[in-house]
């Protein structure tokens, strides 16, 4: 009996440590039930009441609700609505008030309320919950920058607020004013601008998502994150040039954004640990490194929807935990690895249509095609380069030598007419410089409207004799209107000076002969 009454001490100072044996305070009972009525009293909260013991497990509906105590005080509250979401709550909802409300549990320090249907900016006011560590309020309708108010949170290591419409841009204190934060989760909001570089010197960031939202540029150097783990940045604007990553990293989601030029193969090759890997939708180009099939860890491996470009071959190993390969939509050509055929070791589910490979199947393209396509954006293989500079280098030796030819020949027929037409000229008598036969003729109807009269009588000036030329009596009387006064200009010691009706700036001067 003295025995058993000497244990009972001890067994009382055990009793006490267990969690949930202390009733919970009060004024914090009183918190919890005016939570309840801030979320308008949603289902997965039907339960409390005032008697509730929520240290003592009361309060916990698994997995939707549950309230978790350190002695007399809460600690963690998790609040999770449908995984679908709930409609907005009502109009008369305040998340300020709420905050307020969550203030009065001093020692919070995880809080989940997601998909509650909370709308409204995403408050300043957390910081007053200076314990906080954890924070998801992911699925609802907030917007709304982030606040400079959650700086102060120095303890915060996980801040979630996937699925709202957060909008502005990552604030560039997030990696410096928070030095615990490890998982920093942003995926599908508003987002815009560019990602700071002080997330790229975050010393404890181990998990960046920033999946689909509007972000642009390149992402900053992290390969000073020794802790990194997960960078999920697809369905965004980034790149063009491949993000700079620490060797511990061991998923790597790029998918959907303007990443290009070629992958670091010798980089990828060092990462061991990384077990996904996701550019697809992207504008890589260039040779794709198969030795990314033998990394030891990797699961998941996906390139689909860029141009790659390469002969595969059959020999290429493959690591023992790959579970899915998609190498469609590329520029790809040969045989697959036989480590990822039906009747490899590994069963691994293979994606490679729309590629050029020897598959038979109906699902590739003609080797042409993805030929014409890597010369079409510039990329080539050394060896196809090679010999398409020979095939190159030959046909313009053929069009050079045709083009001597065609110039040679062009020049002898130059030389050829050009002496004929000399020969002809010393042959043919000169033409008398003055017609003495026109006289004579008959008038013609457009004599005048001729120009070769006038370009008879500029070819005698250009060779040096004074350009004149003898007209008959009809000629001059055409010319004149018959001698009409209205053309007659003028009269001096050598004669009249008379007006060319045809030609305006043509003047005919009859020189008196001996009274003629």
């Amino acid at each position: 009996m003295a025995a058993s009454v000497c244990h009972l001490p001890v067994f009382i100072f055990f009793l006490a440590l267990l969690p949930g044996t202390t009733p919970l305070q009060a004024s914090q009972t009183w918190t919890l039930l005016k939570v309840q009525q801030l979320l308008n009293r949603p289902p997965v909260l039907s339960h409390w009441r005032r008697t509730t013991d929520f240290c003592g497990g009361g309060g916990t509906v698994a997995p939707s609700a549950s309230v978790v105590c350190y002695g007399d005080t809460v600690t963690q509250l998790h609040v999770a609505g449908a995984a679908q979401g709930a409609p907005p709550l009502p109009l008369n909802f305040s998340i300020g008030a709420l905050v307020t409300t969550l203030s009065r549990l001093p020692d919070l320090k995880v809080l989940t309320l997601s998909g509650l249907g909370l709308w409204g900016p995403l408050p300043g006011k957390l910081e007053r919950l200076a314990a906080l560590e954890i924070v998801n309020m992911s699925g609802n309708y907030l917007y709304g920058p982030i606040p400079r108010g959650l700086s102060r949170l120095r303890s915060l290591q996980t801040l979630i607020l996937d699925d709202n419409m957060i909008g502005g841009e990552v604030p560039g204190w997030i990696g410096t004013a928070l030095p615990s934060l490890a998982v920093l989760s942003l995926r599908n909001n508003s987002l815009s601008g560019t990602v700071p570089g002080s997330l790229g010197s975050a010393p404890s960031l181990r998990s960046l998502v920033l999946a689909s939202n509007n972000i642009s540029g390149n992402l900053p150097d992290m390969r000073g994150l020794a802790n990194l783990q997960v960078l999920d940045v697809g369905g965004n604007s980034l790149g063009p040039a491949f993000p700079r990553l620490g060797r511990k990293v061991a998923s790597v989601v790029l998918s959907r954004n303007r990443f290009g030029g070629g992958l670091p193969a010798a980089e990828l090759s060092s990462f061991y640990l990384l077990e996904r890997l996701d550019v697809s939708r992207n504008s890589f180009v260039g040779p794709f490194p198969p030795a990314l099939l033998s990394l030891p860890n990797l699961r998941y491996l996906s390139i689909a929807g860029n141009r790659f470009t390469g002969t595969l071959s059959d020999k290429v190993p493959c690591g023992d935990n790959l579970q899915l390969v998609d190498l469609s939509s590329n520029l790809l050509s040969g045989s697959a690895p036989g480590c990822l055929r039906p009747d490899g070791k590994t069963e691994t589910v293979v994606l490679s249509s729309e590629n050029c490979l020897d598959r038979g199947d109906g699902s590739q393209h003609p080797s042409p095609f993805c030929q014409n396509q890597a010369l079409a954006v510039g990329i080539v293989s050394p060896k196809e380069r090679k010999k398409i500079g020979r095939q190159a280098g030959f046909i313009a030796g053929i069009v050079m030598a045709v083009l001597v030819a065609v110039s040679l020949v062009g020049a002898m027929a130059f030389f050829a007419v050009r002496k004929m037409t000399m020969e002809g000229a010393k042959t043919k008598p000169s033409a008398p410089l003055v017609d003495e036969q026109s006289s004579s003729s008959a008038y013609p109807s457009k004599l005048f409207a001729d120009a070769r009269y006038i370009s008879q009588t500029v070819k005698l000036g250009a060779l040096g004799i004074p350009p004149y030329r003898s007209f008959s009596l009809v000629e001059l009387e055409a010319a004149t209107n018959n001698f009409a006064n209205s053309c007659l200009l003028g009269q001096d010691s050598y004669g009249e000076v008379w007006h060319h009706q045809s030609f305006p700036l043509i003047s005919l001067q009859f020189v008196q002969h001996l009274g003629n």
